[in-house]
């Protein structure tokens, strides 16, 4: 394989028409030129210059090696470039995954400060509501609801979020509407609402905070989402249980009563990718995470 370095010094020697031509440029001695060029002719096999009274004149061999050289520096150069781009993290790519409601509370933010940040990179986006076991489907930064004591697969990392706490959204005429707080097993006579389709760790929470309050949640009607959930509850047709966070943005007429003894809480992590853990893209993905979090009406996050 040839030698890049010497490539760029033959170059130059090929340009300077002479070894001191050649030295003075690349502020090197023309001892050290000269024993450069001399190994890539014996590297090669092949006769690249030919003596001109006191100069050098490069033979049509090393003429064709010029051009190439040309070819393979300019590349060799556009690949440093992109190295210290992904090592700034001004290009490449990175894969993202999050839950519903934090899609609607803190990815916008997010993308913003990574578009304004790192235009150059693009950002893929997906919409999951699970920890894929799968390692060709996982993310290099996932928000995720797990219980605490989860621990991330090899080459992955955790980081917590926040702990968010459940509510119960209510219509504003009914007898719990403007409460400071509500028992779980207060619920257990009302019409419930589901609200999670995906049948995941939100609600399998809910459940045994139900179990662990004498009952079983009554559900009435099945929704798909929070807000279809919530739309249900504006028209008066029951109630609903759900993470604060997925109540910031209530529709009119509905209000929302902390649920107490015992609290359901979900706990909101963010996995990472170990091989990504240092790229800047990354970085700032989750310091503005953990700043969202921060200002989450469900309270600071905790450390872990």
């Amino acid at each position: 394989m040839l030698d890049a370095h010497r490539l760029m010094i033959f170059r130059s020697v090929v340009a300077g028409g002479s070894v001191q031509s050649a030295a003075a440029n690349l502020g090197y001695t023309p001892s050290a030129v000269s024993q450069h060029v001399t190994a890539l002719a014996r590297e090669t096999g092949l006769v690249l210059f030919e003596r001109v009274g006191r100069g050098l004149r490069p033979t049509a061999a090393g003429l064709l090696l010029a051009e190439q050289a040309d070819a393979v520096l300019a590349r060799l150069g556009e690949a440093q470039v992109l190295v210290e781009d992904l090592r700034t993290g001004r290009t490449g790519s990175l894969a993202v995954a999050y839950f519903a409601s934090v899609g609607s509370a803190w990815m916008p933010r997010v993308v913003r400060r990574l578009t304004a940040g790192f235009p150059g990179v693009r950002l893929d986006l997906a919409l999951r509501e699970w920890l894929p076991d799968d390692p060709a489907d996982r993310s290099d930064l996932q928000i995720a609801v797990e219980r605490p004591e989860f621990e991330a697969w090899p080459g992955f990392s955790v980081h917590h979020l926040l702990d968010d706490p459940y509510v119960v959204v209510v219509p504003e005429g009914h007898p719990l509407a403007g409460a400071e707080q509500v028992d779980l097993a207060e619920l257990a006579g009302q019409r419930w609402v589901d609200n999670d389709f995906a049948r995941g760790w939100c609600r399998r929470n809910l459940v045994e905070a139900c179990a662990a309050a004498g009952f079983r949640p009554p559900f009435h009607v099945e929704a798909h989402d929070y807000r279809t959930a919530l739309a249900f509850v504006a028209a008066g047709i029951g109630v609903t249980v759900l993470p604060r966070l997925g109540a910031v943005d209530l529709p009119a007429g509905t209000c929302a009563v902390p649920v107490v003894r015992p609290t359901p809480v979900r706990t909101i992590l963010a996995v990472v990718r170990d091989a990504a853990a240092a790229a800047p893209p990354l970085l700032a993905a989750l310091d503005e995470l953990r700043e969202q979090s921060a200002l989450s009406p469900a309270g600071a996050p905790r450390s872990r």
